[in-house]
């Protein structure tokens, strides 16, 4: 007896070890050994699901790509087998061996970790000159460059960079580039104009080769913050990229191979120049560009006690929202409130335009000619490398009526407040004294008509709950008009990306075909970007939906397909919305019944 129950412990243990042996979690590389103008990829792969994924630092690499996440759920003869997979795409920093370290995550409460793998890094290797080889023909013919307008600025001088994509006839394009990795500027201040969704395709030269095209993926405007050389990190692109090859069709015609490309632009320096120190005023405070300089009232005569606008404007092309406008001096029997800033300032490709304002809310107290003396402004003009100072004219305020006081007049600065003084009675002379009252006859409000109305008001709207209360009942017991509104709510959730495509066709097909597989993915727990058509419409089968729906729904899948190449107008684009929206909605009440 005792050695039957040895053996079975015995027996229960191995079980548990054998559940535990099934747990696979590993790393694999594309390769062991690169050249340092190589890509290596590097997968996380992993039987089982898990969570709080975390992956190593990649000391020697940057990362290009990633994480990409994939999962793989089949079905085989009743037998289920699963795969998750975490992807990365890296470059090496320079030669030399290095470990790509552990990663970890937990599955059904224990960690896991991944055995360290060591990647050999040479110099840098000759990529095959095949011109049937895809890889190098769509790297010989893509290119995108950082066109820099100026490498060596002043501070605060605006520069532009503007990245171009350049391609050759060679090869086709599409609009469906993303980007990887996006510069920082950490040392400027930037502004980007994005063309995204509104390309002009120019013709262009490159390396002295004219049969290449370009686009402007983007432009930004610098503003260097500080001075020396300064590191403009690279923009770096996934770029598909159709190839021809030798293969060709039944009508003769070449067929096309898609190539994903990462392109970079490469890092750039720029020298930064300081500001000279000959020659500067002394209440230059940072402007840098070219500009003008206004100060103006709306008045200039006036009664004590009335208020008059009084605008500070500094217009032009430079840094206008990195520097400080001139503060005002006023004498002290002018009464000042905190000034209101206004912009008006356009990024163009060329800098920051238009305008920058200060307005001063002023209020005499006393009777008299106050002068408001000239102000200075002063600036860099990167142009003629000098600075320039300029200065508004004198205004005098005319304060016709109101009390006479006695003090010097002195001049405060814009930021102080002056208290007001009273010196005699005329200062209460606008004050009115008369008034015309009217006796005010009030009606008791016991047994007033409010009164009865406040006080039957609650009875009346009894009937009136009752009865909205009885609506909203029917209105949730009627269920299949409630799966109708369901199922319609939904479709349109996943197809509301694909409907603000509507004016580019490509955008617009990725979109719903995503918005498909989504839903499917929602719905029924199924990731289907990994499914074939006829593993979908299996499946669909399975959970109870009619065959008829399910060859709508695949049709609509393969017209996603077959749209992004062919013509396709604005009423097969509105035709191929409504059918999605009104599939889905039935395959959701079909699904549900």
């Amino acid at each position: 007896m005792k050695r039957s129950y040895f053996i079975f412990i015995l027996f229960l243990f191995i079980g548990f070890g054998g559940v535990h042996a099934q747990v696979q979690f590993e790393a694999k590389v594309s390769k062991n050994k690169l050249g340092v103008n190589e890509r290596l990829r590097v997968d996380f792969e992993m039987n089982q699901d898990g969570d709080n994924f975390n992956p190593p630092s990649f000391e020697g690499f940057r990362v290009v790509g990633g994480p990409n996440q994939a999962i793989s759920n089949s079905y085989i003869n009743g037998k289920r087998s699963y795969s998750k997979t975490y992807s990365y795409y890296l470059t090496p920093l320079s030669r030399g061996t290095f470990t790509i370290g552990q990663a970890t995550i937990l599955i059904d409460g224990e960690t896991y970790k991944t055995t360290p793998v060591k990647v050999e890094v040479t110099a840098a290797v000759e990529r095959p000159k095949d011109g049937d080889n895809a890889e190098y023909v769509a790297s010989e013919n893509v290119h995108l460059v950082a066109n820099i307008s100026n490498t060596n600025p002043y501070l605060n001088e605006a520069i532009t960079i503007q990245y171009r994509l350049y391609v050759s006839n060679d090869v086709n394009l599409t609009r469906g580039f993303r980007e990887i990795d996006t510069p920082k500027y950490a040392d400027f201040w930037s502004q980007t104009i994005s063309n995204r969704g509104n390309f002009t395709v120019y013709e262009g030269e490159y390396n002295g080769r004219t049969d290449y095209r370009y686009i402007i993926v983007q432009t930004t405007v610098l503003y260097p913050q500080k001075t020396g050389k300064l590191s403009i990190e690279p923009l770096t692109l996934d770029v598909p990229i159709d190839v021809e090859t030798n293969k060709r069709d039944l009508f003769g015609r070449r067929l096309m191979t898609r190539v994903n490309k990462t392109i970079s632009a490469g890092n750039r320096t720029i020298d930064v120049k300081p500001l000279p120190a000959e020659g500067r005023p002394d209440n230059f405070n940072g402007a840098v560009g070219d500009f003008t300089f206004d100060v103006t009232t709306d008045k200039t005569s006036l009664d004590a006690n009335e208020a008059l606008q009084l605008s500070v404007k500094v217009s032009g092309k430079g840094n206008l929202k990195l520097f400080d406008l001139p503060s005002v001096k006023l004498p002290s029997a002018l009464e000042v409130y905190e000034p209101e800033r206004t912009n008006n300032v356009n990024t163009q490709a060329d800098g920051m335009r238009g305008s920058i304002s200060e307005n001063y809310t002023i209020v005499p107290q006393f009777k008299g000619d106050y002068p408001i003396r000239p102000i200075t402004f002063s600036y860099f003009d990167p142009k003629s490398e000098t600075y320039k100072t300029l200065s508004s004219n004198e205004i005098v305020l005319n304060v016709i009526n109101g009390p006479v006081t006695n003090s010097s007049g002195s001049e405060t600065t814009s930021t102080s407040k002056n208290p007001v003084v009273v010196f005699n009675e005329d200062q209460f002379k606008y004050i009115k004294l008369k008034t015309n009252l009217v006796p005010i006859t009030q009606t008791p409000f016991f047994k007033s008509a409010l009164f009865w109305s406040l006080l039957g008001g609650p009875i009346l709207l009894i009937p009136i709950f009752i009865f909205a209360g009885r609506k909203r009942k029917q209105h949730l017991a009627d269920i299949q008009g409630n799966k109708l509104r369901k199922a319609d709510r939904l479709a349109r959730k996943y197809l509301s990306e694909a409907k603000r495509s509507m004016g580019d066709k490509v955008v617009f097909y990725e979109a719903m075909e995503r918005a498909l597989h989504n839903y499917l993915k929602a719905k029924l727990a199924i990731e289907t970007s990994e499914f074939s058509k006829e593993k979908i419409s299996t499946f669909l089968q399975q959970k109870g939906a009619e065959q008829s729906t399910i060859d709508t729904f695949i049709s609509i899948l393969k017209s996603c397909e077959y749209a992004r190449y062919t013509p396709a107008s604005n009423v097969t684009i509105q035709q191929d919305y409504d059918k999605a929206v009104s599939v889905i909605s039935t395959i959701d009440k079909q699904l549900v019944r």
